[in-house]
């Protein structure tokens, strides 16, 4: 049975082959496919701030001198990639002795066993992908801990973000009109690259505060609509030309979106939302083109089992920060 240990099933390719294909854990901004996933061959990214602006031609007389324009300023900003390793153990008085259900075959025990581990060291990384990109949508990424800051998009990129409190207490606020100054931020900020649309992924508090506010329950009185509201209060619905959607998001009691937080981000935005994966630090990987997911196992002494390692080496990033709009239910400074 030991010998099993020593077999193709616990070789690099195997295991990196294996977690790659385990089921997927819903994620949200995975789902909505927003971030373009490529794989490079360095462990940092640059990203180029082009700081192209427009100005007004003046009027002036025939012959005079022309306006000068003067060439675009590009700054290249590198981002180091994260290392994201996790390891697990498999002893051998696991699979001793314990077959498959209905089989006799050892080495399908010990499959499942490996299935098994790799699926919980893949919904950890997963978790960690989708608590980076939405770190990446606020403009600040942070570590596990939810303290240790791994980029600050709008320190890095030299800018503020866009903030506007809703000021949803309030039963007069003019819902729509801030949804207006919602489309017409991001439209700003995006200049001439085009969108298919905005989506606010909404915290907890902020999305009762809307679904319950007067000015939209009105719109949607009579209104066909009106069902959206009527029914599963948890699902998307349209409002004031935005998509708007609660986000569900928790791990170790941290909130992925603030409860009384929103954010709006523009879809359909070529290149705003990237994913880079570096290779992982194994001498088989250097020079290749990264992976999101890697692992490898190595014998335990006296070979009583195997230590198993599965590790990501992601970089999230929004391109443009400025255009994700940052909302609050009623003002930030509360």
């Amino acid at each position: 049975m030991l010998d099993v240990f020593k077999s193709d099933l616990f070789s690099t390719m195997s295991l990196t082959a294996a977690i790659q294909e385990v089921p997927y854990v819903p994620r949200r901004l995975q789902e909505l496919g927003w971030f373009d996933e490529e794989g490079i061959r360095d462990t940092t990214v640059v990203i180029e701030k082009d700081n192209n602006t427009l100005a007004l031609v003046e009027d002036r007389p025939r012959g005079s001198n022309p306006m000068v324009v003067s060439s675009d300023k590009r700054e290249g900003i590198p981002f180091r990639t994260t290392h994201l390793p996790e390891t697990a153990t498999i002893m051998a008085d696991e699979v001793i002795g314990v077959r498959e259900f209905g089989s006799e075959d050892g080495r399908r025990t010990v499959e499942s066993v490996v299935a098994k581990r790799l699926e919980k060291m893949r919904r950890n990384l997963d978790a960690t992908h989708e608590w980076h990109r939405i770190g990446a949508i606020k403009g600040l990424i942070l570590d596990a801990n939810g303290t240790n800051v791994i980029a600050n998009l709008f320190e890095r990129f030299g800018m503020q973000p866009i903030m506007l409190d809703m000021n949803l207490d309030a039963d007069a606020t003019p819902v729509r009109s801030r949804c207006l100054d919602i489309l017409e931020g991001v439209e700003k900020e995006l200049g001439s690259w085009p969108f298919s649309g905005v989506r606010v992924l909404c915290g907890k508090e902020f999305w009762r505060s809307l679904i319950t506010h007067p000015k939209v329950e009105d719109t949607y009185l009579n209104h066909a609509a009106a069902a959206e509201l009527r029914g599963d209060v948890r699902d998307a619905f349209e409002f004031g030309g935005l998509i708007w959607e609660r986000y569900r998001g928790y791990v170790s009691g941290q909130a992925y979106i603030g409860d009384h937080e929103a954010y709006a981000c523009p879809e359909g935005v070529p290149d705003l939302y990237i994913s880079r994966f570096a290779p992982a630090d194994y001498i088989y990987a250097v020079g290749t083109i990264g992976l999101p997911y890697y692992a490898m196992s190595e014998p335990l002494p006296m070979n009583k089992g195997v230590r198993l390692e599965a590790q990501s080496n992601p970089i999230h990033l929004v391109t443009r920060p400025r255009a994700i709009i940052h909302l609050h239910r009623t003002k930030w400074n509360q």
